[in-house]
């Protein structure tokens, strides 16, 4: 497949793998990488700049295809070093970047001097256009379906894929809901150039984590997601679970009086806990609506084969026949 995408990033399939928390490392990036698509490390789930150039190395022995590394902004009183994370990124030969959270301006010169492309994720189409604005290569377009954190606005990838198409000049992937070739083609028709997966690559046989996640996500619905943390503005879509419904009844007696540290039991450092542990009911772990259409857990490669042919069965039979029977 060709878009703007793949070219950008020269790789050989627009499917882009998302950054996700103690789930982005060398095994799953490089399956993604080595697939045909862009698979991401995820820079903050290392514990320090000198961590993430070691595992930028160790995914340099698993692949030679491209593959990227995102990097969170996060407000916080003892930021992450990030000129430290960004050295490690150009010391490690990184050409593709994927910034999210806080707006990345600070760090584009260092990012652009080095010929790194970034691609910032963006919840509504006036940070997109920020983020344009300030130079970023691409973009990558979160809906409300998405797992993690969708924004404020509440507003699903049919309406805002349509608005990046057409105000946005560079290029853009779908996030949220993303799960297999109708994905794909849909995207595409709506005006994306790509799509990029999370959850999806959650449940596959190379994603490091415990079999617990997995499974967790396999037996869930379309149903089983939770929005928290929406009074302080911080919104998380998150499978629910023992932990979630502590949280969800802390909002509700707490009301707008609540705070972070009335909740730090169901979201401080849980990840570990759930991806490394499998405690996935201790509290809040990120999960997209797309659960609901997960009934598997193939191998990276199988998973990408089965997208492209469901891809080009739409492409070359179903639309053609449905457009034939309208004529």
């Amino acid at each position: 497949m060709k878009t703007r995408i793949t070219e950008l990033f020269g790789i050989e399939y627009p499917i882009v793998q998302g950054g996700m928390h103690y789930v982005g490392l060398a095994e799953l990036s490089s399956a993604v990488s080595n697939a045909g698509g862009l698979g991401l490390l995820t820079a903050l789930t290392q514990p320090s700049p000198a961590a993430l150039a070691e595992e930028i190395a160790r995914c340099r022995t698993m692949t030679d295809k491209p593959f990227g590394v995102n990097l969170t902004f996060l407000p916080a009183r003892t930021p992450p070093d990030y000129a430290g994370y960004i050295r490690s990124i150009i010391d490690g030969g990184i050409k593709v970047v994927e910034t999210a959270g806080n707006n990345p301006a600070q760090w584009l010169p260092m990012l652009k001097e080095a010929g790194i492309k970034v691609m910032h994720k963006c919840t509504s189409i006036r940070h997109a256009l920020k983020a344009q604005s300030i130079g970023c290569d691409a973009i990558s377009v979160d809906g409300f379906e998405c797992g993690g954190h969708p924004g404020e606005d509440d507003i699903p990838n049919f309406i805002l894929l349509p608005l990046a198409a057409e105000q946005l000049s560079v290029p853009f992937i779908a996030s949220g809901g993303m799960a297999d070739g109708r994905s794909l083609i849909a995207a595409l028709a709506l005006g994306a150039d790509g799509i990029n997966m999370g959850t999806r690559f959650l449940a596959t046989k190379e994603a490091p984590v415990h079999e617990n996640v997995k499974q967790a996500i396999l037996k869930a619905t379309e149903l089983d997601t939770r929005l928290v943390m929406k009074p302080l503005r911080n919104t998380e879509r998150v499978l629910v679970n023992k932990g979630v419904e502590r949280l969800l009844q802390k909002e509700k007696e707490l009301g707008a009086a609540i705070t972070f540290n009335d909740i730090l039991d169901e979201v401080g450092g849980v990840y570990p806990k759930v991806m490394v542990d499998g405690d996935v009911e201790v509290g809040a772990w990120s999960c997209g609506l797309v659960a609901g259409l997960i009934h598997d857990i193939p191998t990276v490669q199988e998973l990408m084969t089965r997208i492209l042919s469901e891809a080009n069965e739409l492409v070359g039979k179903r639309l053609p026949q449905a457009m034939q029977a309208s004529a």
